[in-house]
């Protein structure tokens, strides 16, 4: 791995978070928002498309041999290196003014996700990881905060946070995931990107997911790890690649995974 250039990339990313920041900021709350409905009946703003744009095309200026995932304009470019972005994580939050929201721009080289930025303006929050670099909470390097997760090793006294319950009884596991949440000390449903963010900080220690796509997890992943955490599918596959989630502070997880797989739906 060569640090120094994972460096520099890091500092173009979050120069561009800086420039997403202002413009998602802008828009938010703002009377004449234009918000559509996907064909995967999610909705979409301009502000989604705005804030995409603005990052490919400051990606196009400092790293054009780069591929690019992003949300809403998909995939473009064939390279190693593979920038992975979500404009706006939490856009149901983001139209109707929920402050809970956030731009995620990850780095993807020869299969591996090296670097996560995770900015949450209205939050007046962000997170970002490097691989071999740690995590850290700050929007400058000067004042950033190194993060931890927690030391939490059992099951019952942990926080446990969450999306929603939708999602598990579509994939035949409500059951699993209330019997993990009733055996848990706290639940919260802080949802979306912020559940992760808060067990890389050490305030939560376990968050999953049943549902999600690589944009929504490539950022969030080293966030997680390089805090000391460990970031998974539900069926234990390390990395954002499974579809799912499960982030611990890692003396949970496999505790974790094995209330999740304990019981079916239709058992």
């Amino acid at each position: 791995m060569n640090t120094a250039r994972l460096s520099a990339d890091l500092q173009v990313a979050l120069g561009i978070a800086d420039r997403v920041d202002v413009f998602t900021m802008e828009r938010f709350r703002a009377s004449d928002l234009a918000v559509e409905t996907k064909p995967d009946m999610t909705p979409v703003s301009d502000a989604d498309r705005g804030a995409e744009r603005i990052i490919r095309d400051m990606l196009g200026q400092f790293r054009s041999r780069d591929a690019i995932l992003g949300e809403e304009e998909g995939e473009t470019g064939l390279s190693g290196r593979r920038w992975i972005i979500d404009p706006i994580d939490g856009t149901k939050n983001y139209v109707r003014g929920v402050p809970v929201w956030a731009t995620l721009i990850a780095l993807e080289e020869q299969g591996e996700i090296v670097l996560g930025i995770v900015s949450a303006p209205a939050l007046k929050q962000r997170w970002y990881a490097a691989k071999g670099l740690g995590a850290y909470n700050g929007r400058s390097a000067t004042s950033a905060r190194r993060l931890k997760v927690s030391n939490v090793g059992r099951i019952e006294d942990s926080s446990l946070s969450y999306s929603s319950l939708g999602g598990w009884s579509e994939r035949n596991q409500l059951r699993s995931f209330l019997r993990l949440a009733q055996s848990c000390w706290r639940t919260r449903a802080y949802g979306d990107f912020w559940s992760y963010m808060l067990v890389a900080e050490g305030a939560v220690d376990i968050a999953a997911e049943p549902e999600l796509e690589l944009y929504d997890m490539a950022a969030i992943a080293p966030i997680v790890t390089e805090a000391g955490g460990r970031f998974t599918s539900l069926d234990g596959e390390d990395g954002p690649w499974g579809g799912n989630a499960l982030a611990t502070n890692d003396h949970l997880h496999k505790a974790a995974l094995e209330i999740l797989g304990s019981i079916r739906d239709d058992e």
